[in-house]
């Protein structure tokens, strides 16, 4: 369900080397600035640059993760102690604790079954007070980043803290119903190689909506990029869901 990074140190490092402070990050801190939400949720919080970011803006967060060595990354960033670290998944969530919850970095697409999806919106709604907000991101199916998913499309250089010197590609598999199988490669120094593989499930508006309605959630926005551009009119291909609970 989550990503194979996430579960190895090596990787661990690679990712923070590759996903450092972006656009989706001040999108996001921007939301939550919107309304009061004095405790929040970071729901797959990976190695916690966005939970930290959260915290020291003064906000009460508790960042939730299945990966050891993700959290243990997360612990060791300035800022750190301000955060409550948990490592678990759905069944780590509490009733009425939060204001607003978040999942990034394109987490709800790790939970691929209909059933499991629908179960961690019921979930997080539950953890939720009346009218707290749910803010999340999903790959938009139309445009088919798979596509690109690739060994000449998808190359790339990342440099390491250390300087060490990645060679990274990502080799995606058939489609079928909107869940793609993908593997990551990583040539270290030219001569180890690491990989880690993931399923993902691409859900349109449409689907995206249903469910959130079904679990009491009323969608507020549904964007298609970080400049809060409306669906399909962005490069940038992203579902972008901000809703609250009924």
């Amino acid at each position: 369900m989550w990503h194979g990074e996430y579960r190895h140190p090596r990787l661990v490092e690679v990712y923070d080397a590759e996903c450092p402070w972006g656009w989706e990050d001040d999108f996001f801190m921007a939301v939550l600035a919107e309304h009061s939400a004095p405790r929040v949720l970071d729901f797959g919080c990976g190695t916690g640059r966005l939970a930290i970011a959260m915290a020291e803006a003064g906000h009460d967060v508790t960042g939730i993760d299945p990966a050891g060595p993700a959290l243990d990354a997360a612990r060791r960033k300035p800022g750190a102690a301000r955060v409550r670290w948990v490592e678990g998944s759905v069944e780590a969530l509490g009733v009425r604790a939060y204001d607003a919850a978040f999942l990034t970095g394109h987490v709800a697409q790790f939970f691929v079954e209909d059933q499991e999806w629908s179960a961690l919106l019921r979930a997080l709604r539950r953890s939720m007070i009346a009218d707290g907000r749910l803010i999340f991101d999903s790959r938009d199916p139309a445009a088919k980043e798979w596509e690109r998913w690739n060994p000449e499309e998808s190359r790339r250089i990342i440099v390491l803290a250390g300087g060490e010197v990645v060679e990274a590609w990502t080799e995606a598999g058939a489609v079928t119903g909107g869940v793609v199988s993908l593997t990551h490669h990583y040539l270290f120094s030219g001569t180890e190689e690491l990989t880690s593989s993931a399923t993902l499930r691409f859900r349109t508006e449409d689907e995206l909506r249903r469910s959130l309605e079904a679990a009491g959630f009323r969608v507020d926005e549904m964007y298609g990029g970080w400049g809060r551009e409306p669906v399909g009119l962005s490069f940038d291909g992203e579902l972008i869901v901000i809703a609250a609970a009924d």
